[in-house]
């Protein structure tokens, strides 16, 4: 199949490009070769955000499960053009995947981004069935930023609320190295306003048993998000009775979960994990 054979062959050089600290050269040519979307809307026209769909490959013998992806970049940079390898992945096993950008530091801050989140996948369960998906069967997943922005949407529920929406009404929620306990210092501080609503920022402090199942990916050598963050979200998560496993990668620093998505042989258990827990969220019971 050619979408798997550029991925493959793409990913040796994207790690060295990723190692290297050339995100964006790195992104470039993650998307090398690939397919364009099957669909690019508009789902916030008055703050100009859009997202990509990519419809599942092959005959379903019912409605694909959805996958709703937030890329990360320190609330300050990424665009969904940057994320299709992400986007053609999830469609090549059989997901519904829909991209979808939201407003980045300076034009917005927090809790801006979150509400843009919440837009998406409003929009998603609106209109999946328009592209083969099951709305009853919507995900979040993303990675480092694009991961709190999943979790604190899958777990403080003011943000769907908006919407008419629980976080119940997902399927379930994926975290790709994602901070969820975060110290807001330095850089972070503008984007996070008055430090008064930085508890809000914290998805840990938002837990309270409605949750969907979560699946937490982290690398135990992660240097820019600690894997701590995932082990404090998944204790709070499983001590209120809401399942989630926690996977950790040995030796795996901040891309190796995403790094599961554009070349599953380097990180093999991502990919297959993330998959079962999308095929049956309940089985997120335990970390691994």
């Amino acid at each position: 199949m050619r979408t798997r054979s550029i991925l493959a062959n793409s990913a040796l050089a994207l790690g060295a490009l990723l190692a290297s600290g050339c995100e964006r050269a790195a992104l470039s040519f993650a998307n090398r070769g690939l397919d364009a979307p099957e669909a690019t809307v508009s789902f916030a026209a008055d703050v100009g955000l859009s997202l990509d769909v990519y419809r599942p490959q092959g005959p379903t013998a019912r409605p694909a499960p959805v996958v709703v992806f937030f890329y990360g970049g320190a609330w300050q940079r990424g665009t969904r053009e940057q994320y299709r390898f992400v986007g053609r992945r999830l469609a090549q096993h059989g997901v519904l995947a829909v991209v979808a950008d939201y407003r980045t530091y300076p034009r917005a801050g927090f809790p801006a981004f979150v509400e843009d989140g919440a837009r998406a996948v409003a929009w998603t369960r609106l209109h999946a069935r328009d592209y083969g998906g099951d709305p009853a069967r919507i995900f979040l997943a993303g990675h480092s930023a694009g991961a709190q922005i999943a979790a604190l949407l899958g777990a403080d529920a003011r943000y769907l609320q908006a919407h008419g929406m629980r976080p119940r009404d997902l399927a379930g929620v994926i975290g790709l190295a994602g901070p969820y306990d975060f110290a807001i210092t330095g850089q972070y501080v503008p984007i996070f306003g008055d430090p008064a609503q930085w508890p809000r920022a914290q998805a840990v402090n938002a837990v309270d048993g409605d949750e969907p199942p979560y699946l937490l990916v982290h690398g135990d050598a992660d240097g820019v998000v600690e894997v701590r963050d995932s082990r404090q979200m998944a204790r709070r998560l499983q001590s209120h009775g809401v399942p989630a496993a926690l996977l950790e990668l040995p030796g795996g620093g901040h891309i190796a979960p995403l790094q599961g998505l554009y070349d599953p042989g380097r990180t093999p258990q991502v990919l297959p994990a993330m998959l079962r827990f999308i095929e049956n969220p309940a089985t997120a019971s335990q970390s691994r």
